[in-house]
């Protein structure tokens, strides 16, 4: 697969799990985390196989879900191992199907924890022979909602088993719940909360009645080939969907309101390079594991500065390069402050392009800065006989209630 030098997190954690330790991982986004636990994996089961569940992977998202399989099929192909990914959203004949493949015996389960647990709840499944747990970004699982899921999946499992917990965070909710699912566990942490440094990182100054005119004359530059553009809220994915492609640039929105085979048919789209730009929010941060993703936008500043790193994390990827530019309105500059002290790096503020006008004043240490001084005009309208409280920039009331 081209594969020949380990990265740091698999150089450490394969080591580990092959002598049979339970582990908490901890590394940024795109450093080959899912490799780490999949490659001594599958040496386990290849070297004693069994038509039996060996291994569950619990994940967060059903397009993580996908991912992992598919990387499961290319790197087992050789070992006879035997996997399914198991998820909410489709049609009655895929849970059939996934019904099936858990009682006989299926060897490694990659599954969304509600989806399993309507399985484990609908009929009796046989996991005594289940050797490996492995729960893949435990911190978005648990922002998710999932922990009370986590721990109904465990009470069905052995209980001497290896338990595997890899994330990109280790908040306290993260050491709470090892410390009650894992045994003695071994603890690698690698570069945390750094983005690559491959990446190209700056920022516009821009209020949002300007970032419908300067997204599309970033677009413009033909070098970015492959484009993901983030957004905080689906109903602004959907807005700058249909916006970007009335003005003629091919751009689909990923949200949650989408159908299963939708949300299939546009990543599908995008892995091949057949969609240019995909815009989505951060529940994409995560579950996207793409090499060739030239460029990154964050729309609006994400509110958790970890969120920047996976955002960010989607481009330069297995040591290739990438952009990433972040705008930044009057109200989100204290946030994108903590974000570079998050990284310790302080990142560019561009001009403006030409004909797009002045921006806000990057000055984060002073609290959100005044708006544009439009009280003349409001004081004229007034006097005109029209309501102070109109203004002349619906797009802008329009992007700051959205």
């Amino acid at each position: 697969m081209g594969f020949e030098v380990a990265t740091p997190i698999q150089e450490q954690t394969v080591p580990v799990i092959l002598a049979n330790k339970d582990l908490i991982a901890c590394a940024q986004t795109g450093t080959g985390k899912t490799a780490a636990y999949l490659l001594p994996i599958l040496n386990k089961i290849c070297t004693n196989p069994k038509e039996a569940v060996n291994t569950i992977i619990l994940v967060p998202t059903r397009e993580l879900a996908l991912q992992i399989d598919q990387q499961i099929m290319g790197l087992a192909y050789f070992t006879g191992a035997t996997s399914i990914s198991v998820y909410g959203g489709g049609d009655g004949m895929g849970y059939e199907q996934q019904k099936r493949a858990i009682r006989e015996g299926v060897n490694i389960i990659v599954a969304t924890p509600g989806r399993l647990i309507s399985h484990m709840s609908s009929g009796k499944f046989d996991f005594s022979q289940l050797e490996h747990l492995v729960l893949d970004e435990a911190d978005t699982m648990l922002d998710m909602g999932f922990h009370d899921d986590i721990l109904r999946i465990i009470s069905y499992l052995p209980v001497k088993r290896q338990s595997l917990l890899f994330s990109a965070t280790m908040p306290g909710k993260i050491r709470t719940l090892a410390k009650k699912i894992l045994e003695e566990p071994q603890e690698i942490n690698i570069a945390i909360s750094k983005p690559s440094a491959g990446i190209d990182q700056h920022a516009y100054m821009a209020y949002d009645d300007q970032k419908g005119k300067l997204i599309r004359h970033i677009l413009s530059n033909e070098d970015y080939t492959s484009i993901i553009v983030f957004a905080s809220k689906k109903e602004i994915v959907k807005t700058l969907a249909r916006d970007l492609s009335k003005s003629g640039i091919e751009a689909e929105g990923f949200h949650s309101d989408l159908e299963q085979a939708q949300r299939e048919s546009i990543i599908n789209k995008f892995r091949s390079k057949r969609l240019r730009v995909l815009i989505g929010t951060d529940v994409i941060s995560r579950g996207i594991d793409i090499v060739g993703i030239s460029l990154v936008v964050n729309y609006d500043v994400p509110p958790d500065p970890e969120d920047y790193v996976h955002r960010v994390g989607r481009t330069a990827r297995a040591s290739t390069t990438g952009t990433a530019i972040t705008f930044i309105n009057e109200k989100d500059q204290s946030r994108f402050a903590r974000i570079e002290s998050l990284i310790e790096y302080e990142i560019k503020k561009m001009p403006l392009p030409e004909g797009l006008g002045a921006g806000p004043t990057y000055n984060p240490k002073t609290g959100a800065p005044k708006k544009r001084n439009n009280f003349r005009k409001k004081k004229n309208n007034a006097k005109n006989g029209r309501p102070m409280s109109g203004g002349s920039s619906p797009n802008r009331t329009k992007s700051s209630e959205s």
